[in-house]
C-alpha cells in the first residue's frame, strides 16, 4: 500500500503555495474548530451569558438612583455602557486561547498539515466574533427585559451592535500579538486586564464625566472607549451618528493597520 504519509517539509512547502482561495477555506475551516471547542465546553461562554446579565442587574438598581434618579431613566445611560464594557473585555479570550493552543502543542500539529499557515490564526479571530454576537444581543435582550427602549429603532441597534463587534474584533488583534510573543495564557490575561481595567471603568460607560474630578475628566473625555460609548448611545438612544462614530471607527481601523501586521509577523515565525 503506499505511503500518503505528509512530511512536515512538504507540508511547509505547500503552505507557501497556498492560494488566497484555499488560505479562506482553511480559515474558515479553522472558525469552526472554535465553534466545536464552544459547543463541548459551553462554559467558555460564561464570560458572554452571565456577565451582561449580572452586569446589568447590578449597575442598574445599584447606581440608577443616584446617577439618573430611578432605573427607567438610567437604562439609556448604562445598557451602551454595558455592552462596550462587556464585549470589549471578551476580545482578551483571542489571545488567552491563541496562547494555551501554542502551550498545548495543538499549533505544533498544524504545522504538519498542508494548510494555510495563517489559518488557525484567522480561524481563532473569525470565531471569536460569535462571543460578540452573543454578548451583544444579550446584552440588548436584557435591557428590553428591564425595560429599555431604544429610541433609535431596530436598525440604529443593529448599526451599535456591528459597531461594536468591528471594535472589539479589531481590539482583539491587541490581544491576539500579546498570546503570541507571551510566554504563558496568564500573562495574556493579566497583561490584557491591566490595560481594560482602566480603559473600561475610566469612562463615561456608568457614570457622566461632569460628575468625575477635573483632573480625571480630562482622561475620561479623551479615553477612546467613552468614544465607542457615545457613538453607540447615539445610535441607540437618538437615530443619529455624529463626531463619535467617525473616532471610534477610524481608530478601530488604526489598530487593525498597527496590530494586524505585527501579529501575522510573530505568528508566522512561530508557524
Amino acid at each position: 500500500m503506499m505511503n500518503t504519509t505528509i512530511k512536515p517539509g512538504a507540508a511547509r512547502k505547500l503552505k507557501n503555495h497556498t492560494g488566497f482561495g484555499q488560505s479562506v477555506r482553511n480559515s474558515l475551516t479553522m472558525a469552526y474548530r472554535g465553534l466545536l471547542k464552544i459547543r463541548r465546553t459551553p462554559e467558555q461562554l460564561f464570560d458572554v451569558t452571565l456577565q451582561p446579565i449580572i452586569f446589568t442587574l447590578m449597575f442598574t438598581y445599584i447606581f440608577g438612583g443616584a446617577i439618573s434618579g430611578d432605573v427607567a431613566s438610567y437604562l439609556p445611560v448604562v445598557i451602551p455602557g454595558i455592552l462596550v464594557q462587556t464585549v470589549i473585555t471578551t476580545s482578551i479570550v483571542t489571545g488567552v486561547q491563541l496562547r494555551e493552543d501554542m502551550d498545548k502543542g495543538v499549533f505544533d500539529r498544524f504545522k504538519s498539515l498542508p494548510i494555510a499557515r495563517i489559518a488557525p490564526l484567522a480561524g481563532a479571530l473569525l470565531a471569536d466574533t460569535i462571543r460578540y454576537l452573543i454578548a451583544t444581543v444579550l446584552t440588548f435582550a436584557m435591557g428590553y427585559v428591564m425595560g429599555y427602549r431604544p429610541e433609535g429603532g431596530l436598525g440604529f441597534v443593529a448599526l451599535a451592535a456591528l459597531l461594536v463587534i468591528f471594535v472589539s474584533w479589531s481590539i482583539s488583534w491587541i490581544f491576539a500579538f500579546f498570546g503570541v510573543i507571551a510566554r504563558t495564557a496568564s500573562s495574556v490575561q493579566g497583561v490584557s486586564m491591566l490595560v481594560l481595567f482602566p480603559l473600561t471603568f475610566m469612562s463615561n460607560a456608568f457614570v457622566p464625566a461632569d460628575t468625575m474630578p477635573d483632573w480625571l475628566q480630562w482622561f475620561v473625555k479623551i479615553n477612546p472607549i467613552s468614544h465607542v460609548v457615545n457613538a453607540v448611545r447615539e445610535l441607540t438612544n437618538h437615530g443619529t451618528a455624529g463626531s463619535d462614530l467617525l473616532i471610534a471607527l477610524l481608530g478601530a481601523v488604526v489598530i487593525v493597520a498597527v496590530f494586524a501586521p505585527i501579529t501575522v509577523r510573530a505568528y508566522m515565525r512561530k508557524a
